[in-house]
């Protein structure tokens, strides 16, 4: 017989051995030795009271032994002589779809335009300490897109696109820790997820796949509103059936491409905003509602906050706690940030996105020339302001929270985890006022629902431009453009994805739908 039961297990309880084991007995009322196992299959803590308390959903197996097999099978077969899928991009959408077309039978043809894991590291290490952004292998693009280096947050609401629990179990196939598979919020590390992509790469090529890097796309050809051929940058041209269009949302040349094709894209709201960087141990401090250090069983405290402002939503994204932030441009004259952590979230500080609902209707009057383009030149410009308010290089402008709050200009700033530097700007003032006013406003409001938050120990760093697409491909019920046959629009690049997840769902999707079409 298996139960299913809910339990909680305060702090003192859970430094005990044996604790969810004595927790069942009790509760069912069996003696421990008709308890064959007891198998955790979520954990999350509840941190709203000073008490704070962890709760576990656990199946226990009475007098029943427990089996060690995955209920998900991923069976991959030779495809080296099947029929080609081509796919533009290999982040977690083009990953996804390639693993799926080899369950399927067809042969994955990947194309990125960045480099694999190990040689993207140095084009890192040319962005923070020598401020030199190679175009096409950076914190956003080369072999597992953006998701390689970031938290590696795992987190969706997107429940109805997919299976959500094959996506997690799949990573776990490639190396992940099974803890993905109990945690409420689960994640895996920005110092862990290389390791796991390079695992996807060899199981592609293992079975008959491509993958070539260093590939970019620069034209499609297409006869009779039929895609026929892709050209890459070094002149190579190659011939298509149906190609997978997963090249992110930072891919412009991409967006900026089919424009000029006249291929039908539609401008999306999307958000925008600042990077906020606290002392982690001020956010334990408010969240564990402790003094001093946290205790060592609970992990670096995250927030999420959400509020209104002249009807637009202000609120945390992309939070990552004993984090760090990062240069995320994707060309030279422009200064974009985001947040990431490793798999311990150690680092003594904490970061978030702070951005600002953009209505893609009503903010972009200025811009409107540039028609389904538009929100792509407003996050442009912003990002060029930022450029140079931090010095022409890969400096951030920066402000101490409540100076920005306040309108006055930091004399000086807070140590940061940025490694290219900070430097002291009048954000509140650089920032267009749709933005900047609603995020004074924001934070003042986060300051009186997180006590301490609001709070000159804190950085405010510009520009966090990228959350989303600013641009969206259409698509029809069976995903693909309407206009243009065998292109199907994939994962976040196409407006149809918000993270690691979402775009891995749609990567299955769209393989099922192009090899529909064969």
């Amino acid at each position: 017989m298996i139960k299913e039961i809910q339990l909680r297990v305060n702090l003192i309880e859970e430094r005990k051995e044996n604790i969810l084991l004595y927790k069942v007995s009790k509760k069912l009322d069996i003696p421990k030795s008709e308890i064959s196992a007891v198998k955790i299959l979520r954990k999350s803590i509840d941190a709203r009271k000073k008490d704070i308390i962890f709760n576990y959903k656990v199946a226990v197996y009475i007098n029943e032994q427990v089996s060690e097999k995955s209920d998900y099978i991923f069976e991959y077969k030779d495809v080296s002589k099947a029929k080609e899928i081509h796919i533009i991009g290999f982040g977690p959408a083009g990953m996804y779809a390639a693993l799926r077309c080899i369950e399927l039978g067809y042969k994955p043809v990947v194309l990125e335009r960045g480099k694999n894991v190990q040689d993207r590291r140095r084009d890192l290490k040319a962005i923070n300490q020598d401020h030199f952004v190679n175009e096409d292998s950076n914190y956003c693009f080369g072999e597992g897109g953006a998701g390689t280096y970031s938290d590696g947050k795992l987190y969706t609401r997107s429940l109805k696109r997919g299976d959500v629990r094959r996506i997690f179990e799949n990573l776990v196939f490639h190396g992940a820790t099974g803890q993905i598979l109990v945690d409420a919020h689960p994640h895996i590390g920005t110092n862990k997820l290389p390791k796991i992509i390079e695992n996807i790469r060899e199981n592609i090529l293992k079975f008959g796949g491509e993958i070539h890097f260093d590939s970019r796309v620069t034209d499609f050809k297409i006869k009779n509103n039929k895609l026929q051929a892709i050209q890459l940058q070094n002149g190579t041209e190659m011939t298509v059936n149906s190609v997978i269009l997963a090249t992110g949302h930072s891919a412009r040349d991409i967006y900026e491409l089919l424009h000029k094709k006249e291929i039908a894209l539609k401008a999306k709201s999307f958000a925008m905003g600042v990077r906020v960087e606290h002392p982690q141990e001020i956010i334990d401090q408010i969240q564990y509602h402790c003094s001093g250090e946290r205790d060592e069983l609970l992990p670096a405290a995250a927030y999420s906050l959400v509020h209104q402002v002249n009807e637009r939503g202000v609120y945390s994204f992309c939070m990552c706690p004993g984090g760090f932030i990062v240069p995320a441009a994707t060309a030279n004259g422009e200064v974009v940030v985001n947040g990431m952590s490793p798999s311990r979230r150690n680092n003594k500080f904490a970061n978030s996105g702070i951005v600002v609902e953009l209505d893609i209707d009503k903010d972009f009057k200025k811009y409107e020339q540039f028609g389904p383009l538009k929100g792509l030149e407003f996050q442009k410009d912003l990002e060029k302001i930022a450029f140079f308010a931090g010095g022409r290089t890969q400096t951030a402008p920066a402000q101490r929270l409540v100076d920005f709050v306040d309108g006055k200009l930091s004399s000086d700033l807070n140590e940061t985890s940025y490694q290219p530097g900070l430097k002291s700007a009048p954000l509140h003032s650089l920032l267009p006022k749709i933005i900047g006013s609603r995020l004074r406003k924001g934070f003042a409001a986060f300051g009186q629902k997180m006590h301490g938050y609001h709070t000159n120990e804190a950085n405010i760093i510009g520009v966090e431009s990228r959350t989303s697409s600013p641009v969206n491909i259409p698509r029809k019920d069976n995903l693909e453009h309407p206009e243009i046959e065998g292109l199907f629009p994939c994962g976040e690049g196409g407006g149809y994805a918000g993270g690691i997840v979402s775009a891995a769902m749609d990567g299955e999707r769209c393989a099922e739908a192009a090899i529909a079409k064969f």
